[in-house]
């Protein structure tokens, strides 16, 4: 047993998706695509006399991480620092799962391959209803395409080969488990067409314009985001919202362009990593 371990995850902001659920969330899901961030979230785990949980210094309840140390049958303490908020539509949690299980796993000497801790973070996601698809992505890096729904053994993962600097502005909280918890048909039907665009034209614009399309079409926009969407297109820019929470973003430098003041990151060019 090691004293601690330390992994860091990308943040996600998904464009697109489609939700697919299932009775095993392992296969659960979301096809769709979307943006890993050199902003994200730096996961450390020690071995302790009971299981706690603390993001940016609070003590906070973070179902799935409680899940992934269960699975791993860890006893640990869990300390989170995250360059990004929760609940705006990064994969915090998701972060933190996969975190978790990557740390928890060198810690306790568990011996799990790199697929089956993602399988175990992105169902203890599915289960806590707090993401789809993010886990995967995360483990992934780059700008993934989800093909196909699910953990690892099922999924099916494509990506736009590009790199951008990537500008963000959070608005507020929306929460994923409640619109994952309502009627998602509409919301699917859109996923599935902005999902059928990017794989015919695997580009940064092609993903940008089938985000917003699916916004709107999936009637998630609030006042906020929609007003920020027109300021960056009235200077030429692109931009939409980061699924699910309430956050504009933009590729290049288009927020600023419109005069706001975001936060800047860039792509990740790769997935989680043990630090």
């Amino acid at each position: 047993m090691r004293e601690e371990a330390t992994a860091f995850v990308p943040g996600h902001v998904t464009g697109f998706f489609s939700a697919h659920p299932d009775d095993d969330p392992t296969k659960a899901g979301s096809r769709g695509a979307g943006l890993t961030l050199t902003d994200g979230v730096e996961v450390t785990v020690e071995p302790a006399a009971e299981r706690t949980v603390v993001l940016d210094g609070e003590p906070i309840a973070i179902d799935p991480v409680v899940d992934v140390l269960e699975a791993l049958e860890a006893p640990a303490r869990v300390e989170a620092v995250s360059e990004l908020p929760l609940g705006a539509g990064f994969g915090v949690s998701g972060a933190m799962a996969l975190g978790t299980a990557f740390a928890a796993n060198r810690v306790f000497e568990r011996h799990r391959s790199r697929n089956e801790l993602v399988a175990i973070a992105h169902a203890a996601e599915v289960r806590a209803g707090t993401g789809l698809g993010d886990v995967v992505a995360q483990a992934q890096g780059g700008i993934p395409i989800r093909l196909e729904p699910g953990g690892p053994a099922v999924n099916e993962l494509d990506a736009v080969p590009a790199r951008s600097r990537v500008e963000y502005v959070p608005f507020g909280e929306l929460s994923t488990a409640d619109v994952l918890a309502g009627e998602t048909a509409q919301l699917s039907r859109a996923g599935e067409a902005a999902l059928s665009r990017i794989v015919e034209e695997p580009t940064l614009e092609a993903f940008m314009d089938a985000s917003e399309r699916f916004a709107r079409d999936a009637e998630l926009l609030t006042p906020p985001l929609e007003a920020a969407i027109e300021d960056v297109t009235a200077v030429d820019g692109q931009a939409s919202m980061a699924m699910l929470g309430e956050t504009v973003f933009a590729l290049g430098t288009g927020l600023s362009d419109a005069g706001y003041e975001p936060s800047v990151c860039t792509t990740h060019p790769a997935g989680a990593v043990l630090k």
